[in-house]
């Protein structure tokens, strides 16, 4: 009887309109994995009892979600599997063929090495690699990050929507599982609930692979979407790191930033108009104390970004196995 290893990985497999690809993948990853776990989330093609069928890996179990609940809900059942199985680490690839099982263990080996307790995927380390990114996604993806930055506090990431991700069981078991974001915006808001448990993150290179499949996520359909969510969970996450839980100069330098460049911007704004209503020039103060009031606003706000920047974990949460 073998020896268990010291570290137990399974993988997450979202299945959804993915049947042409789906085996192809399971076939590809190695023996490094130990757990298999193919989430059909309701296909309308059947890929569950499909790969039932046709798969005869051992380690592969499907599981079945009688509602679609988008990739979020599919992962959130799989981790739930992974962890009720004893699993240490948990690896979740799309089951489209974009992501490469031959690089999984550089997502694994961070969160072995008591280096992390959450890896993702960036496209865009390597420049030479980016242009067989579409147009589209690069802006897209460029846009989504800096919003991401401001929501997750994870200032030294990119590529937020990148679903190539591994993540410590311990972590998993912290996390609100049921609140986290079941659609399109999961990875995202999976950083945002990742730093407010104080997780650490990093960024693993790969490169962008496409080939003929359909992707689901739309960027330009989502933005809107994408751009409330982002611009919600940054007012939660201030409000959480820097009020509720903790209090630091930068609690105060936020609030008073904001104040002094709106009183800037409407003092200076009321007596502009009324400057060129009565056909008068404004006096030196009336010009100068908007003019002070912004750029000490504008000096307050850059403290706290300073200061949220150099607040990013890092220092490990979960157990490290030895």
């Amino acid at each position: 009887m073998s020896a268990r290893p010291v570290h137990i990985v399974a993988a997450v497999i979202p299945s959804y309109k993915v049947k042409i690809h789906i085996l192809t993948l399971l076939a590809a990853i190695e023996d490094n994995v130990h757990l298999i776990y193919v989430v059909d989330d309701c296909c309308p093609h059947g890929s569950g009892q499909y790969v039932a069928e046709n798969c005869s890996d051992p380690r592969v179990t499907v599981l079945y979600n009688e509602i679609n609940q988008g990739v979020g809900g599919a992962v959130m059942t799989g981790y739930r599997k992974a962890v009720e199985d004893g699993a240490d680490i948990i690896v979740k690839l799309d089951g489209d063929g974009q992501m490469d099982p031959a690089i999984l263990q550089d997502f694994v080996q961070p969160i072995m090495d008591g280096e992390a307790d959450y890896t993702k995927g960036n496209r865009f380390y390597d420049l030479e690699q980016i242009h067989q990114m579409p147009a589209v996604r690069i802006f897209g993806n460029a846009a989504l990050s800096f919003l991401s930055k401001l929501s997750t506090g994870y200032w030294d990431l990119f590529d937020p929507t990148n679903g190539y991700t591994a993540i410590a069981a311990d972590v998993v078991k912290r996390l609100p599982l049921g609140k986290i974001s079941k659609r399109y915006f999961f990875e995202t808001d999976l950083l945002f609930r990742l730093n407010a448990i104080r997780a650490v993150v990093v960024d693993v290179p790969m490169n962008a692979r496409y080939g003929d499949e359909v992707s689901n996520l739309k960027i330009t359909h989502v933005f809107k979407t994408f751009l409330a969510s982002n611009i919600r969970n940054t007012f939660k996450r201030i409000f959480y790191n820097y009020y509720l839980r903790d209090m630091s100069v930068a609690s105060i330098e936020l609030p008073a930033g904001l104040t002094m460049i709106a009183f800037g911007l409407c003092y200076g704004g009321y007596h502009w108009i009324q400057s060129i209503h009565l056909d008068m020039p404004a006096a030196s103060g009336v010009v100068m104390l908007p003019a002070l009031s912004i750029i000490l606003g504008v000096q307050f706000v850059l403290a706290f970004l300073a200061y949220d920047i150099r607040s990013i974990p890092h220092r490990i949460i979960h157990r490290k196995k030895h």
